[in-house]
């Protein structure tokens, strides 16, 4: 059985920096593109990023863009992102998913797999 796990999540002071992982279980990661959705409270899930099975496409939601970077290492079945210059409006939960296709992971319901998220609280 597929299972995604994030972690990292925490409180932290804007402007200050958090590393979110999310490790795979029960699947080839290999042979899926790696992708980070957050929910605002009150708002619907939106796309962050998302990166290719080799690492070397990623695409960035323009509201992170310059300040989050995603990666991830295949030998340990884990993706990251890393968030830099983080703002009360990130304040979300972030979850990773998988899909496929690089082109699906930035759509929802293209997605195969989620995790059950963790939440990041940025405070002013």
């Amino acid at each position: 059985q597929a299972q995604l796990v994030e972690s990292g999540g925490e409180l932290v002071q804007a402007g200050g920096s958090l590393r979110l992982s999310c490790t795979a279980s029960g699947l080839t990661f290999t042979s899926y593109a790696m992708g980070w959705f957050r929910q605002a409270p009150g708002k619907e899930r939106e796309f962050v990023a998302r990166i290719s099975v080799s690492g070397l496409s990623k695409t960035y939601a323009d509201s992170v863009k310059g300040r989050f970077i995603i990666s991830r290492d295949n030998a340990k079945n884990t993706v990251y992102l890393k968030m830099n210059g983080l703002k009360p409006e990130d304040t979300a939960v972030y979850y990773c998913a998988a899909a496929t296709r690089f082109d699906q992971i930035a759509t929802m319901n293209q997605c195969d797999y989620w995790g059950q998220g963790t939440q990041v609280t940025v405070s002013s």
